[in-house]
């Protein structure tokens, strides 16, 4: 017990930054799972959402009134391109993931392209609010208050979006759109809302991710890759359309890269993978995965 308590005491850090990129990564992923899993829709687009986000809050943060205006603009932002996202998805609806796969992909291309014209290439950081600068004592650690911010922030929106959609009429809606779209539509609720809202909620949770993250990550036009990257382990790992199976993914592969890099930095890289493929040959539908899917 005492080495156990050694242990935790000595990577306390690299717990805490695993957790709190952990929960940056659910706002990313859970998005992406919803979008994919309930509205049955493959959206690699997803990671450039995300880094729009990040150049949101490189653009107007610096205090904390110019960090709330970028939480608002990538959200507006974020609720467009879902919105836009639908509808150039709409034609090839019946056509499977490749086509649309091929589509999003094409448009996250172009997000890039916007992107790297308005910011340049280079990296870029973004100051955290400056009531949220310096360091909190933990247990005898100093520990940057902003990512304990970002720690009970991610807390907060798992519990909001469980809340939403596991808990309310509109999450009972759209499973039941997802299993049956005729039979909804029948009842005179008009489904291709319900799955706009669904677009709409998962990219302005994806940009919200990216303005939060801006302070955490360094800001560049490749994060998006790496991000959609990291989303999918997540995604796959926790199971298509499962809100807890993104949070305990997300949870999961914050911790691996975090002590990971800590603890093993020669493995890191290959330890993501690791961990996916000894979830997937336990349980094959992913953590909390539809076994009857």
């Amino acid at each position: 017990m005492e080495s156990l308590v050694g242990w935790l005491d000595a990577n306390l850090i690299s717990i805490l930054n695993g957790v709190a990129r952990g929960l940056l990564l659910f706002t990313m992923a859970v998005g992406l799972s919803l979008i994919f899993g309930l509205a049955d829709v493959l959206n690699l687009a997803h990671g450039a959402v995300f880094l729009l986000g990040a150049y949101m809050a490189f653009q107007f943060a610096g205090d904390g009134t110019g960090f709330v205006v970028a939480v608002l603009a990538a959200v507006v932002l974020g609720v467009l391109l879902g919105g836009g996202l639908t509808a150039a998805l709409r034609p090839i609806s019946g056509r499977g993931h490749l086509d649309q796969a091929l589509l999003t992909l094409g448009i996250a291309f172009v997000l890039s392209d916007i992107a790297s014209i308005v910011w340049g290439n280079d990296f870029r950081s973004v100051p955290p609010p400056a009531f949220l600068r310096g360091s909190t004592n933990i247990v005898g650690h100093a520990y940057p208050t902003y990512r304990l911010a970002v720690i009970v922030v991610g807390l907060a929106i798992a519990g909001a979006v469980y809340a939403l959609f596991e808990r309310t009429q509109l999450g009972a809606v759209v499973r039941a759109a997802v299993e049956d779209r005729a039979m909804v539509s029948a009842l005179g609720i008009n489904v291709g809302r319900v799955l706009v809202a669904v677009f709409a909620i998962g990219s302005a949770l994806a940009a919200f991710g990216g303005v939060i993250g801006g302070p955490v990550l360094a800001v560049n036009p490749g994060l998006d890759w790496e991000v959609l990257i990291l989303a999918l382990i997540v995604v796959v790992i926790g199971g298509l359309g499962s809100i807890k199976g993104a949070f305990a993914g997300a949870l999961l592969i914050g911790q691996v890269q975090s002590l990971g890099v800590a603890l093993v930095p020669q493995l890191a890289a290959f330890l993501l993978f690791g961990a996916m493929a000894v979830v997937l040959l336990v349980r094959p539908e992913g953590l909390f995965g539809d076994v009857t899917a």
